[in-house]
């Protein structure tokens, strides 16, 4: 679509909150973020777009946030206090990954215990197996992060130093394991989930080889879309507006 009457019209998002949650994330600018404006508003396929559709009513009711990340993840701790978009810990600081890696989707946590908790939420839709190659001058930060989170094979970091289609889930999990390691010692319980359509078998061949060099995946995990729906965790017509838009019959 033309950007300018996308912007106006808000024509990418289903709902209304979903639209109301993108002019409010595009209308607060970090330092050092990354968003691509012209696939948010005017790709009608996209998977930013997508992150919207999917928790836009979420965002805008905690109760419902919350009822639905412990139908999602039963054994996830606290409730939800916040759903935030296009997020990021710390965009390009070394405590963290000192890269631009961000979520498409996070629910952040108040748990019981005074700490905090996030399900990092990475989302894709058409997206294909393309090879990446982690920033050399980060591979230091990347390996200590692997190796202090414990969640790794033996050899898979040797293999996930190298140029991969597995680059990008692999720095997004590493970013959830950041959170969970830096000095504050703020957050304490963290998750990734990677949503994807049931049909596009690249990413799942993505996810089961991921899967496959993990020793512990309490801090990640997998859910189509089609099963996120499944799961009723959001408004009725809500649900039929996304599988009218993103899953073929």
């Amino acid at each position: 679509m033309p950007l300018g009457y996308a912007r106006e019209h808000g024509a990418n998002f289903v709902t209304p909150n979903a639209w109301a949650a993108a002019r409010a994330r595009t209308a607060r600018v970090e330092a050092h973020q990354s968003l691509d404006h012209q696939r948010l508003w005017a790709d009608l396929m996209s998977s930013s777009a997508l992150a919207f559709n999917l928790f836009g009513d979420l965002a805008a009711d905690l109760l419902r946030a919350d009822r639905a990340v412990h139908a999602w993840f039963p054994d996830a701790p606290g409730r939800v206090s916040d759903v935030r978009f296009a997020y990021s810990p710390g965009w390009l600081d070394p405590a963290y990954l000192n890269n631009l890696r961000s979520f498409d989707a996070a629910f952040l946590l108040n748990l019981h215990d005074g700490g905090k908790g996030i399900v990092a939420v990475d989302v894709n839709y058409r997206e294909r197996n393309k090879d990446e190659t982690p920033r050399p001058e980060n591979l230091v930060r990347y390996t200590k992060v692997t190796r202090r989170s414990e969640a790794f094979a033996s050899d898979a970091l040797s293999a996930l130093k190298r140029r991969s289609d597995l680059c990008t889930m692999w720095l997004e999990h590493l970013l959830v394991h950041s959170m969970l390691q830096h000095p504050s010692r703020t957050w304490t319980w963290g998750r990734c989930m990677v949503v994807h359509p049931a049909k596009n078998s690249d990413l799942v061949d993505t996810s089961n080889r991921y899967r496959a060099m993990l020793v512990d995946e309490t801090t990640h995990a997998t859910l189509t879309l089609e099963q996120l729906l499944d799961t009723r965790a959001l408004p009725r017509a809500t649900s039929t507006r996304l599988r009218d838009r993103y899953v073929p019959k």
